[in-house]
């Protein structure tokens, strides 16, 4: 597994390869100092994953990670932030990256999280999931909830199982919630993300709640 470090301070850098380089799952084959080498150097090492600062200059993570997904898209971004919460978390989640954890996490947090994000899954820290929605996509209140059942075609199954994804149940918890299989579940998850054009579950999270099916603190 092939793995490119972005960060501008090279002490975290370097921290981060000292984590991953002793695993003999990963290869460290660059690091970077800001977005622009990190996209060039994407480029030309063609990395299976990218651990990417947010914050970083000249271009930021969020920008270089854009690029990454149009640029290269054989590799998936890892976003690491020094903030929980902060404006450019969704920013890059709906850039493409595959995931988004604190720089606070475990060395074993973030082994498993570039594992995850490798197979192509998302990996979100579950303790910041609820709070990024809540914070950055705020859904004003209204008298009657809203009809999202047509979204995207959906038929009322799936929009039940959005849902309850949307409220933090895994496949198992919804699976219980239906009284349907879990993988009857996995079916109708791949067709709402096929039919709201989204690739994973943190980006069809934050669609529920910018359409209004779910409510922050509803």
């Amino acid at each position: 597994m092939r793995v490119l470090i972005a960060d501008d301070q090279p002490l975290v850098r370097r921290g981060l390869a000292l984590i991953l380089s002793p695993d003999p799952a990963f290869e460290v084959v660059g690091e970077a100092g800001d977005g622009e080498e990190a996209v060039a150097l994407a480029h030309r090492l063609l990395p299976d994953v990218v651990v990417m600062d947010i914050r970083m200059p000249l271009l930021d993570g969020v920008e270089a990670t854009g690029r990454l997904a149009r640029e290269v898209p054989g590799c998936r971004v890892l976003a690491l932030s020094t903030f929980d919460m902060d404006e450019y978390v969704v920013a890059a989640l709906r850039a493409g990256a595959y995931g988004f954890l604190p720089k606070d996490i475990s060395p074993e947090e973030l082994v498993a999280a570039v594992r995850v994000v490798h197979t192509g899954e998302a990996a979100v820290a579950p303790r910041l999931m609820t709070r990024l929605i809540s914070t950055y996509v705020r859904t004003p209140r209204r008298p009657e909830p809203p009809v999202v059942t047509d979204a995207g075609g959906l038929t009322r199954r799936e929009v039940e199982v959005w849902r309850l994804m949307a409220t933090g149940l895994d496949n198992a918890g919804i699976a219980g919630a239906m009284d349907i299989s879990v993988s009857t579940v996995k079916n109708h998850i791949t067709g709402v993300f096929g039919k709201l054009g989204v690739r994973d579950r943190a980006q069809a999270v934050i669609a529920a709640y910018e359409t209004g099916l779910v409510e922050v603190g509803g």
